[in-house]
């Protein structure tokens, strides 16, 4: 089976890549919103609240409410940030995808015009000749 790093990369992947590995705050909202998405973030968090709620308070609504609060403002932030470099990668992808296709046309016009002109003078050749 291969592996992705021997698949051909789109353009615009490869430009996002370089990008993110440029800036330190993109990695490090790559690295948390990769973390906030696994199954190892909801195991954590499920174990901290049950420790916290049975053994550390007494009474662990009120402050357990607000760092829920908190936390969950700073995740919602980390996905719409998330959401607006993925919108904007798309774009840039959409972009470079339209002026490929807009070159293959133009080159597929101009090899069929050839091809036409071609044509033409090899009929006109051929019934210039004489029999």
């Amino acid at each position: 089976m291969p592996q992705p790093s021997q698949f051909l990369q789109h353009p615009a992947i490869l430009k996002q890549q370089e990008i993110r590995a440029a800036s330190l705050q993109l990695r490090l909202a790559d690295a948390i919103t990769k973390f906030a998405g696994s199954m190892q973030f909801v195991y954590i968090h499920a174990v901290l609240f049950v420790v916290w709620m049975v053994w550390c308070e007494s009474n662990p609504w009120p402050t357990l409410t607000l760092v829920v609060s908190l936390e969950a403002i700073f995740l919602s932030t980390f996905v719409m940030i998330g959401q607006n470099r993925q919108a904007q990668f798309q774009q840039i992808k959409a972009d470079h995808d339209f002026s490929q296709q807009e070159l293959e046309l133009k080159t597929n016009t101009e090899l069929t015009r050839a091809i036409h002109a071609m044509t033409t003078e090899l009929l006109r050749r051929d019934h210039a000749k004489p029999e």
